[in-house]
């Protein structure tokens, strides 16, 4: 089955440019189209429809940013019938139009094509990439005299670069939360907050503050010149970011803020300057009262907001996922909403979780 999955999705890519026929994959399979389409949401949790309109979108802003073809060239190359057209399905995707990104181009998150047998590991810095970091560092060392924090996403992240010691002589913290999960308030860091957040991590206040808040004592006790923020692209790490820009603008920070886009396919970095101001609202707009921002934000921020939103629902493609294969062994099932769902950025706490969940509701515990 997964050598007849990733042979459509193969096919599908070849042809990605192409008039999409059912019967012609189905013909090049060897199967009927209605089993094609069947099996490609079963195994992928997305339709094939959506799949394509992704990875095309997701091809047109590399297009977009990385050579000068006019936009209604590309937007007619990736089958849009008109520039309008293009232009409304890329500010639904990434919250701002063609143009307004390529005159000024901001991380995206990456959509890239399925592989139905890879596994997604943990947070592994790939080494050829550690020199691009160290003078990334360098030139925030020239600028700020080492008066600079670098918060990082996460436990994980934090001991990656602490063991290739990539950050030098500069300080650096994890940000230990995960906050698309559980109900949150505001303000960040209030007792109110920590207690609420313990609460729906199932430990103790003493313990969550041990993890999460101690672990963060350099930004409360210390005035940086510069905050650095590391954090993934997935919809995870832009919800951490989006609380962490928050509370920057909570405390009316008034130093420098870059934020800096770890690609966790390629360990590529990507580093843009960001101002704190108008993200309280924001993040109260998002994380409390679940509705997308009435505010530009960056395009990947915009994508895992999109994506937060998805996850909130009772319905979502991974709840679907999930009850369409509950027969299927914890591990496998794991093993395939990992690499199947990399853009939610879900760790096995979350997914376990969701599992437990649909088991009681269909009486299988």
């Amino acid at each position: 089955m997964n050598n007849l999955m990733q042979g459509m999705i193969d096919w599908i890519e070849e042809h990605l440019f192409d008039d999409f026929s059912l019967k012609n994959l189905g013909e090049n399979m060897g199967y009927s189209p209605y089993y094609c389409s069947f099996t490609f949401h079963r195994m992928a949790g997305i339709s094939i429809k959506r799949y394509r309109a992704l990875r095309k979108i997701y091809l047109a802003a590399i297009e977009l940013e990385k050579t000068q073809q006019k936009t209604i060239d590309i937007a007619f190359k990736y089958g849009f019938s008109s520039q309008e057209a293009f232009s409304r399905a890329f500010k639904t995707t990434f919250g701002i139009n063609p143009n307004a990104f390529r005159k000024n181009p901001s991380p995206l998150q990456s959509y890239v094509k399925l592989n139905i047998n890879g596994e997604k590991g943990g947070f592994m810095m790939d080494i050829s990439q550690k020199l691009k970091i160290e003078n990334l560092q360098n030139k925030m060392n020239e600028q700020f005299d080492k008066d600079i924090l670098n918060i990082l996403n996460g436990q994980m992240m934090y001991e990656e670069f602490s063991n290739h010691e990539l950050m030098g002589k500069s300080d650096y913290v994890p940000f230990n939360e995960a906050m698309c999960s559980n109900d949150t308030c505001y303000p960040i860091f209030s007792d109110e907050f920590n207690q609420l957040r313990a609460l729906g991590h199932e430990v103790s206040l003493q313990d969550y503050e041990n993890i999460t808040i101690n672990s963060l004592k350099p930004l409360f006790v210390k005035q940086y010149k510069c905050i650095v923020l590391w954090f993934g692209e997935d919809m995870f790490c832009q919800m951490n970011l989006l609380t962490m820009l928050a509370y920057l603008g909570q405390i009316n920070y008034s130093g420098k803020v870059f934020f800096h886009l770890v690609n966790e396919l390629t360990y590529d970095v990507e580093e843009i300057e960001v101002m704190p101001e108008g993200y309280k609202e924001i993040y109260q707009q998002v994380l409390i009262q679940h509705q997308l921002p009435n505010v530009q934000v960056l395009p990947v921020t915009y994508q895992g907001i999109k994506l937060y939103l998805e996850y909130l629902k009772e319905e979502n493609e991974i709840t679907i996922y999930i009850k369409k294969h509950l027969k299927m062994s914890q591990g496998e099932l794991l093993k395939n909403l990992f690499h199947l769902f990399p853009n939610y950025g879900l760790g096995d706490t979350q997914y376990l979780k969701m599992i437990k969940k649909i088991k009681e509701q269909n009486k299988l515990i």
